[in-house]
């Protein structure tokens, strides 16, 4: 039996434009745009109908499993704990980031890493969840057991992305060793003599690790289908080294030496949603809406707020001069689905799967209100 559904009396964003109509669904996809139309259906009030949205990047779903030090969840109850967040912020697609390679701050081991993925395909095999669920590797370049974490993902082809990170004191995000300290000194509670050594312990892994763990990881993903990222490129020369790497997206670039150099390459430059919103990064790098405003922004993440996402596209929308709604909604939907291949999502046109959320604004603050996933409601 033929499943339809009609939304009318909606604000439609489409790709490079709003139009009012109605939408119809049939079996999961988008079967129709009617402009205008005084079709009857489900009466949206005048809302806002925008695509779902895809995460590429949130760090969100280990909090859940390890919300305190030395506390686990159970996976299972974490990951829908995450799916019910993400899902009510909009998000119909996100690739879960899990950490491969340990550092000294890592409350989670190896084994912790593979028992979440495990659970969230589990979860997908089920049909538990609400949003649609893919893996992103973020493999920790510097550690020295990044490679065998790695390994543990081996013929996983949930696995979209895989971003190349050091977070070793001197590299890319913390090229400042006074930010480092304050980030890390703090968190570990290390005395100066302590955290000196720790710095010395972290540079030393990067300086024998790095290189060749990025070699490796770089020429199984090409060789798997998987899209490179490289994450925290501070300079033109770092971007040069992703170029060469094969690199498809930039991450959080932290100067716009490197977002400029990214964009000229062609890579997919991605910034966080919540450094749109405050307008500064908490890292001190550059920010994500003088970016924006200079056309130097692609994509958007929600990576540790999952309503940051939304948010970020109406502000955009609203208060950065030359972004337009729909180019906005794009940063949050189509440019991050074709960015990791997902082709079939992302834009509300004919024949696309009908992700999508119904948004009203108030008082400059987006309310979601309704969200379906291949034209199922799911929030």
């Amino acid at each position: 039996m033929t499943a339809e559904t009609v939304l009318s009396n909606a604000r439609i964003v489409l790709a490079d434009e709003i139009v009012e109509g109605s939408l119809v669904l049939r079996d999961g996809f988008i079967a129709g745009i009617d402009a205008g139309s005084g079709r009857t259906g489900e009466d949206m009030g005048g809302d806002y109908v925008i695509p779902g949205l895809v995460e590429l990047h949130t760090d969100h779903l280990e909090g859940h499993y390890a919300p305190r030090p030395k506390v686990r969840w159970n996976p299972i109850a974490a990951v829908l704990a995450h799916d019910a967040q993400v899902a009510t912020a909009g998000i119909t697609t996100v690739l879960d980031a899990l950490r491969v390679g340990m550092d000294e701050d890592a409350d989670l081991t190896l084994a912790d890493i593979r028992k979440l993925a495990d659970a969230i395909e589990d979860s997908v095999a089920q049909d538990r969840l609400r949003a649609d669920h893919f893996l992103h590797l973020r493999c920790e370049v510097s550690a020295p057991d990044c490679l065998q974490a790695f390994a543990n993902f081996d013929g996983d082809d949930r696995v979209k992305l895989a971003s190349l990170m050091d977070h070793a004191p001197g590299q890319r995000q913390f090229v400042n060793l006074e930010t480092y300290a304050y980030y890390y000194q703090r968190k570990l509670k290390l005395s100066d003599r302590d955290f000196k050594l720790f710095c010395e312990k972290r540079m030393a892994e990067s300086a024998r690790n790095s290189a060749p763990n990025r070699a490796v990881i770089a020429a199984a993903c090409h060789e798997r289908g998987i899209v490179l990222a490289s994450h925290d490129d501070a300079t033109s020369g770092h971007v040069d080294e992703a170029i060469e790497q094969g690199v498809r997206v930039a991450e959080f670039p932290t100067t716009e030496e490197a977002a400029r150099a990214s964009k000229a390459a062609g890579l997919g430059v991605l910034m966080g949603a919540p450094n749109v919103m405050r307008g500064a990064s908490h890292s001190g790098n550059v920010s994500a809406r003088a970016l924006a405003s200079d056309g130097l922004l692609d994509i958007l993440s929600s990576d540790y707020i999952p309503f940051s996402l939304i948010q970020s596209a109406f502000f955009l929308g609203d208060m950065v001069e030359g972004i337009s709604l729909p180019q906005a909604v794009a940063m949050v939907s189509k440019n991050p689905a074709e960015a990791v291949g997902l082709t079939d999502r992302g834009i509300i046109e004919q024949g696309r799967r009908a992700d999508l959320v119904r948004v009203r604004v108030d008082d400059h603050v987006p309310v979601v209100r309704t969200v379906w996933r291949q034209g199922r409601r799911v929030a």
